[in-house]
């Protein structure tokens, strides 16, 4: 669904409120707000069940929105890192010996998709470098420096933990 009018629409409602400063993360995250809102309104109506998309890797380190791409009811791939998503699809296809999961959704570039241009590596390690660190960080209980020794990049690692540590409150909310 189209979510420009509504955007617009609260970008009006916000003009004196944001006067003199410049777009960044919350224009962004009004439209990830925009779009949970329209879902949670479609199941409202229908009796539908919204699945939130965040997979572990994005809520860990705190890349998706409250009450944005974090509403719904039922959060499917939260306990999956980003890159056994990806397997998970892959393997899925093999089985059914189709693209039940189209390729283009695995091969293109990871983007949350709310600026032009924007990419997940932007704002987050890539994922096959961020995945193991989060599983040793957060479901190994490993320390910075643990997961250091272990061989891991000394910067990617300061760069999750701090992520997953001041994102704490959306896995609590979520």
């Amino acid at each position: 669904m189209p979510i420009e009018k509504v955007f617009q629409a609260y970008l009006e409602v916000l003009k004196v409120s944001f006067e003199g400063t410049e777009p960044d993360v919350a224009e962004e995250n009004i439209q990830a707000r925009i779009r949970g809102n329209i879902l949670m309104a479609l199941s409202n109506k229908f009796g539908w069940l919204v699945l939130t998309t965040g997979n572990k890797s994005e809520i860990a380190t705190g890349y998706n929105t409250l009450y944005g791409d974090m509403a719904g009811g039922f959060a499917v791939v939260k306990d999956v890192t980003k890159t056994m998503v990806y397997e998970l699809v892959r393997h899925r296809n093999s089985i059914a010996k189709s693209e039940l999961i189209p390729s283009t959704i695995t091969e293109k570039t990871p983007s949350a998709e709310l600026r032009p241009e924007q990419k997940d590596i932007d704002t987050l390690p890539p994922y096959d470098l961020l995945d193991p660190v989060l599983t040793a960080y957060v479901e190994e209980d490993k320390s910075v420096e643990q997961i250091i020794e272990m061989g891991a990049d000394e910067r990617v690692v300061k760069r999750a933990a701090g992520l997953v540590d001041s994102s704490e409150y959306k896995r609590r909310q979520a």
